[in-house]
């Protein structure tokens, strides 16, 4: 699923255009970019904004803060995936024995 910013801006009600460049200006959302160069948001780029728009409105996180929050959740759902393999790697390795 590939979505336009018109259509994050339908699907995610709390993001303004404005903000949504801005986010993607500071790097905070990375949209791959369609054939014509025009930017193209996933799944996981809808569930980022949504952190974003928690973060920020929510929990009233800073610019300044921002980029250290994001980092770390960065490296937590990081770990996450590569434990999640661990695991499968180790769940097959017993059925093996």
């Amino acid at each position: 699923m590939r979505l336009s910013e018109n259509d994050v801006l339908v699907e995610v009600t709390e993001v303004t255009l404005t903000r949504l460049r801005v986010w993607v200006r500071e790097g905070w959302v990375v949209p791959a970019r369609d054939s014509e160069g025009q930017p193209a948001y996933d799944a996981t780029d809808v569930a980022r904004l949504r952190l974003l728009c928690h973060l920020e409105d929510e929990l009233d996180l800073g610019d300044e803060a921002m980029p250290v929050v994001l980092s770390l959740l960065d490296q937590v759902y990081g770990l996450r995936r590569e434990l999640k393999a661990l695991a499968r790697a180790v769940g097959r390795g017993q059925r093996n024995l």
